[in-house]
């Protein structure tokens, strides 16, 4: 599967910043013991901060346990962030003021992995995708009519799918819906945690092409959750790369996919499987398994994991910056590595030609 023809030119027609995450942070206490007290905490997303634009898709790729999901829950505020500012159209959301958090959840929408629990089984088709506008005022023959429509959009014939019910339906037609559901309230943002993965790879790539197509009809802004890098590179614009509840890497999908810097990024793309006998690799590009969230490493969280670790790497957190150290922009590839930064006190640091 390949990206798009050109996506450097459907970079060049993104809009201003929509959607802005600033130090977003949640922590799941663990409770145990007779009195049911925190004994620990679990450090799902801890520190993350990234930006989309108007138009744009960003990937967000990592190992299960990472912290994808829960960075896409807490954009949809379903559950409640323990720290950190989202910021949609300019405006800083909180949960606290539940007309704006009403607003929010208007244009920004959110399509499931699991699509027949995310469906409720005693409502038809129809009446699933017209519930939201009509909650939201719209009339019920209204949302009824849109509903049909969307049925159309994401290509189940009305006259055929209005009526029937979510067992009636396949893997891939029960995600159409569900992807019919989240363009109902006509929103801007729509975030999409492994939309495919449950899919066979001929459904995924017709509902992948879908997708594309529904956001150049609709104008929509993408957030793709996923841990098939092919997809993210074939739809996205710029990738986010979490490891252990932290950003390790963010920047456009060719300089990421072309020139990955960090050593986790490196490893998770040199695991793709290859149709070429050649360039199949007969040892694992990474080993061990992911530290504890309860008590991650100190300094760098891919330190245990990394042949390049050194004590500064144990004794300071890296930030993300651009190579040379720069802070860059929406478009600047950045990395969260001790090697990419000079006078980070890393022997490799600010030479990144040594950098295998």
């Amino acid at each position: 599967m390949s990206g798009p023809a050109d996506p450097a030119a459907a970079r060049r027609e993104l809009g201003e910043v929509l959607l802005d995450v600033r130090g977003l942070r949640k922590h799941f206490p663990i409770r145990g013991g007779l009195l049911n007290r925190t004994i620990g905490t679990v450090q799902a997303v801890d520190d993350v901060s990234f930006a989309v634009r108007e138009g744009e898709t960003l990937g967000i790729v990592g190992e299960s346990g990472c912290g994808k999901s829960t960075t896409a829950r807490l954009l949809m505020h379903l559950i409640e962030p323990d720290d950190g500012v989202i910021t949609f159209a300019g405006k800083a959301v909180a949960r606290k003021d539940q007309a704006a958090l009403r607003e929010l959840r208007r244009h920004l929408q959110m399509v499931f992995q699991d699509s027949y629990s995310s469906l409720n089984p005693r409502l038809p088709i129809e009446e699933t995708i017209a519930f939201a506008p009509w909650v939201h005022g719209v009339p019920k023959a209204e949302a009824r009519k849109r509903a049909q429509r969307l049925l159309g959009a994401v290509g189940l014939a009305p006259e055929t799918f209005a009526r029937r019910y979510p067992h009636e339906l396949s893997g891939g037609q029960r995600q159409r819906v569900n992807i019919a559901r989240a363009l109902a309230l006509e929103p801007r943002v729509v975030v999409l945690d492994e939309p495919v993965s449950a899919l066979d790879k001929s459904v995924e790539a017709q509902v992948l092409n879908l997708l594309l197509d529904l956001k150049a009809a609709f104008q929509l802004t993408y957030v793709f959750i996923s841990h098939d890098l092919n997809v993210v590179q074939y739809v996205s614009d710029r990738v986010l790369v979490m490891y252990l509840g932290k950003v390790v890497e963010v920047g456009p999908v060719d300089s990421i996919y072309a020139r990955p810097r960090h050593p986790y990024t490196r490893a998770l793309l040199a695991s793709r499987p290859s149709m070429n006998p050649r360039l199949r690799t007969t040892e694992a590009p990474l080993t061990g398994d992911p530290p504890n969230p309860i008590n991650p490493p100190s300094g760098c969280r891919f330190r245990t994991r990394c042949a390049f670790a050194e004590g500064v790497c144990a004794a300071t957190e890296p930030r993300l910056a651009a190579e040379g150290g720069a802070a860059g922009g929406l478009d600047a590839h950045q990395v969260a590595c001790h090697m990419m930064g000079p006078g980070s006190g890393h022997s490799r640091a600010g030479r990144p030609a040594d950098i295998p």
